[in-house]
């Protein structure tokens, strides 16, 4: 479903703002003051758009792989749905590029990646993919998707510009969650079945090492500031922390602790603050979120979030939490000062992926 709704975007809520204030200042200005204040009126106008701000928007994004549409929900109109964007089948993953100016969608049963334009909320182009998309990764200057093939055991390296796979780098079996490293020379997949990381060197097209962690490891995450990659096992309940300059995994964290809330955690999605200091875990049956510093590797809090937690997201300025929960079709809000939930935002049926908008 695609709905057209009329809205007050940044720009055009602080346009609101300054004519409200010239209204009641006019009367007392002197022609000089008049003039600049209606020059600022009419900066303000030109950066009013017809839909919406490109970029840096502060909006909400949640993909729905059963409606096949992505929620746009704006913090500023009280997590209000804006917009509902239609995509093609089965959106799983969103990313956004450098810029903010596009999000790439993967679209799992279209073996496609949709590009969703941010400034008229539209679908505006598409990038084919082999089968089943679901989760990928962007190459430094962007001129390439890298996206798990899972029934050929392959990283698909896609061109963007010319729609293309260039090649087919092997890994192991069933790769899934993948993130591209600093250098721009390496590329780290899961493999879910044989619960590994695979090292891939781009250079080489190859897997150089194999990773041994937890059982079915389902996302990664590299804090800024720091060599290590986090590696969230969703069915033994654990955290592998992998040191990337020596490949090795330096550290694992249990999530089945007496303290911890109850039911079985099994943790999905990992987001960090800005600085990298400390990671939150979405961990799904036990309805939970867990607040790890990033340094000592040691649990300092829990959160109660909706049904199965499974997508993890910071606002802009780090002072909010967004949990995305699969079972009750909702985003649970978080203050960070002092962890408790604030709301809850009900987001549309079986929702997949969080994003963002800072």
């Amino acid at each position: 479903m695609v709905t057209d709704v009329t809205y007050l975007g940044p720009a055009a809520m602080f346009l609101s703002r300054v004519s409200r204030i010239y209204y009641t200042l006019s009367r007392s200005l002197s022609p000089v003051h008049g003039m600049a204040w209606t020059l600022l009126v009419l900066a303000a106008t030109l950066l009013l758009p017809g839909k919406a701000c490109a970029g840096h928007t502060g909006y909400i994004f949640v993909s729905h792989e059963q409606s096949n549409d992505i929620a746009v929900i704006d913090p500023q109109q009280d997590y209000r749905i804006i917009k509902w964007i239609r995509t093609s089948h089965r959106p799983r993953e969103l990313r956004f590029r450098k810029d903010h100016q596009q999000i790439l969608v993967a679209c799992e049963e279209d073996d496609v990646i949709d590009v969703v334009d941010v400034a008229t909320l539209q679908v505006a182009d598409h990038i084919p993919t082999g089968p089943h998309p679901v989760m990928f990764a962007l190459s430094q200057d962007e001129d390439f998707i890298y996206v798990p093939d899972k029934a050929r055991s392959t990283i698909d390296k896609i061109s963007v510009t010319d729609k293309l796979i260039e090649r087919e780098i092997p890994t192991g079996a069933d790769p899934e969650a993948i993130i591209a490293g600093s250098d721009g020379k390496t590329l780290y997949v899961t493999s879910a079945v044989n619960h590994m990381v695979h090292v891939v060197d781009l250079e080489a097209a190859a897997v150089t090492d194999n990773i041994q962690v937890g059982t079915h490891p389902a996302r990664l995450l590299a804090p800024p500031g720091s060599h290590g990659l986090w590696v969230s096992n969703q069915l033994s309940g654990e955290l592998s922390i992998v040191d990337r300059s020596t490949k090795l995994v330096s550290g694992t964290l249990d999530l089945h602790l007496p303290h911890a809330p109850p039911g079985r955690p099994t943790p999905v999605g990992m987001t960090t603050t800005h600085d990298g200091a400390t990671v939150v875990v979405a961990l799904g049956q036990a309805n939970a979120v867990a607040f790890i510093d990033a340094r000592t590797l040691e649990i300092e809090d829990y959160s109660r979030a909706g049904l199965f937690p499974w997508a993890v997201a910071f606002s802009a300025d780090d002072r909010l939490l967004y949990v995305l929960n699969r079972s009750s079709d909702d985003l649970t809000i978080v203050d960070m000062l002092d962890h408790g939930a604030v709301r809850s935002v009900a987001v549309g049926p079986k929702p997949y992926a969080l994003l963002v908008d800072e």
